[in-house]
């Protein structure tokens, strides 16, 4: 598998050719210990900063790529996150021709049928898309999110040489340990639903559903773009225009609380917490990239999320573990915290369970002096992650995508309203969390549930525990027991009897021959004496030599 991946990556390729260039550039040596390390736990990679401007100069679809694994705390350290989190491509946008094309390739109709304007500027530039507000006949403003033309080739030439990369890299310890080939599939996978737009339209769709009811805010102040599906394509996206700024840029006025700029800021931010709170642990389906630029404050004072091109799931399981854990971090409850961990994750080596709650302990420690307010709860998690990463626990990549999208609204929260504290805004929901997580939002359904599952219980339990002392009666039951520990104790034990046994029949020689020498008075077999001596002599030595050659080896 490693001589085809080589095969293929050494194949004539002007795109290969300019990413050993870049890699070249910045350090082959990088690549080559990463490609020889025999520890797995601490690979050798390149500062984070060269990192990031390897993935730069490799163009937009590696900037994307970047962006993704900043998503996977549970795979790199906070410092290359940190850096990779940043990544934004230097792309100049698409002169308008090119752009017209791919719109008329996608509309399949004439432009002037359907829009009265669009602005040729784009508003927005990104690695693979570009967007331009336009306006349709009947007057209603639209945004048009419009593919780059030709990225999707791009996209799948750079996807196959990265996968050929994983599979060389998957012989080394690093990527058996990393699993590179499932990774690498999960990042294709990734890149190509973030060209499929219709993706991305129904995922907006389904965020706009779960924040339109809410016993937790006022679903009128907050919104998400609505779909216009009649001109959205695999390639372009048409959506509701939203007139608006970055919550970070916006202006406030106090408009609606008295003019009292702090408490309309007080407002905004609880409404943010709230909505997200509801996507993580009511819905189980959130908004994965709240970062400042997709969090608008529009005009008529409501609040929207944009570009939902990148969501995360929790099940129901997952949102009651995590409610756990937060409160088990808030009590500063390492063994608690352990525990979580190890239901949440799964373990790619034997884990020490007190080395994991000590690991804990010594992080919650940090916080023992520090008031609610000064903590950081998505970095306090972020720290949980890796804790759990270095004692061999890998977690799934919805946990990623939660921590990332958690660290970054409360990045946002925090630098928008500095007084902010999460838990002031946790505490008052933590009731109905509890009380969802217990009896859900249908009681009757669960209690049907729970009915039906106790009734398949009490039937099913006599029939078994009947058959399985009918096979022990009978004799027919065999239990097969495997205990790691008795092999080598059997071992030990069989070579302890067979020493034993030796010493007994060379002494036993020993003995007879010297019956046959003092007996044998009549000298018809002198030599047998001497030959029982000489053959217990070499047997004894023989012994002794293995005796020590064991010893020696332990």
């Amino acid at each position: 598998m490693a001589g085809t991946s080589i095969t293929k990556i050494a194949k004539p390729n002007s795109r290969q050719r300019e990413i050993l260039e870049v890699v070249l550039k910045h350090g082959w040596d990088y690549m080559r210990l990463l490609l020889s390390s025999n520890e797995a736990e601490e690979p050798e990679l390149p500062p984070p900063t060269v990192l990031q401007r390897i993935f730069v100069d490799l163009g937009p679809v590696y900037v994307k790529l970047g962006q993704l694994l900043s998503t996977r705390p549970e795979l790199l350290p906070p410092e290359y996150i940190e850096a990779l989190s940043s990544l934004q491509a230097d792309v100049p946008p698409v002169p308008w021709n090119e752009i017209e094309a791919q719109l008329n390739g996608e509309l399949k109709q004439p432009l002037n049928t359907i829009f009265q304007d669009i602005n040729h500027t784009p508003v927005a530039a990104g690695s693979l898309a570009q967007t331009h507000k336009a306006v349709l006949l009947n007057g209603r403003e639209v945004a048009l999110k419009i593919q780059r033309p030709g990225i999707d080739k791009t996209v799948e030439r750079d996807i196959e040489l990265l996968t050929n990369i994983a599979e060389l890299v998957s012989g080394t310890d690093f990527g058996k340990y990393y699993d590179a080939t499932s990774l690498a599939e999960e990042f294709s996978n990734a890149l190509r639903d973030e060209l499929d737009f219709t993706q991305e339209a129904h995922y907006t769709e389904r965020l706009r559903r779960c924040l339109s009811k809410s016993s937790w805010f006022d679903v009128n102040q907050i919104t998400v773009p609505e779909i216009i599906w009649d001109y959205t394509s695999q390639k372009l996206l048409t959506m509701e225009w939203l007139d608006g700024v970055p919550l970070l840029s916006a202006e406030l006025t106090g408009e609606g609380h008295n003019g009292d700029v702090q408490a309309e800021r007080n407002a905004i931010t609880t409404l943010l917490f709230r909505s997200f709170l509801q996507q993580l642990f009511v819905e189980g389906f959130f908004h994965a990239d709240p970062h400042p630029g997709n969090i608008f404050y529009l005009r008529d004072g409501r609040v929207a999320f944009l570009d939902v091109g990148m969501t995360g799931t929790l099940d129901p399981r997952t949102q009651g573990l995590l409610v756990e854990t937060i409160l088990a971090m808030i009590s500063l409850d390492a063994q608690r915290c352990a525990q979580l961990s190890l239901q949440l994750a799964h373990p790619v080596r034997p884990v020490d369970f007190i080395q994991l709650e000590n690991d804990y302990d010594r992080l919650l420690r940090r916080y023992y002096n520090l008031s609610v307010a000064q903590v950081n709860f998505s970095e306090a998690f972020f720290q949980l992650l890796q804790a759990a990463r270095r004692n061999h626990l890998r977690w799934p990549s919805n946990m990623g995508l939660y921590a990332k999208a958690l660290a970054n609204l409360e990045g946002v929260a925090r630098t928008f309203n500095p007084t902010v504290n999460l838990l002031d805004e946790i505490q008052p929901l933590t009731t109905d969390l509890m009380r969802r997580q217990l009896i859900g939002d249908n009681p009757l359904q669960q209690l049907l549930g729970a009915t039906l599952e106790f009734k398949n219980l009490s039937l099913k339990s006599p029939r078994q525990v009947d058959f399985l002392l009918e096979r022990v009666a009978t004799e027919t039951l065999k239990w097969n027991l495997q205990v790691s520990e008795l092999t080598d104790l059997r071992q030990s034990l069989d070579e302890s009897a067979n020493r034993l046994s030796s010493s007994i029949v060379v002494g036993a020689l020993i003995l007879a021959g010297a019956l046959v020498v003092s007996r044998d008075q009549t000298h018809r077999i002198p030599w047998l004496g001497n030959v029982l001596f000489w053959t217990a002599c070499l047997l004894g030595l023989w012994l002794v030599f293995s005796i020590w050659r064991s010893g020696s080896k332990k």
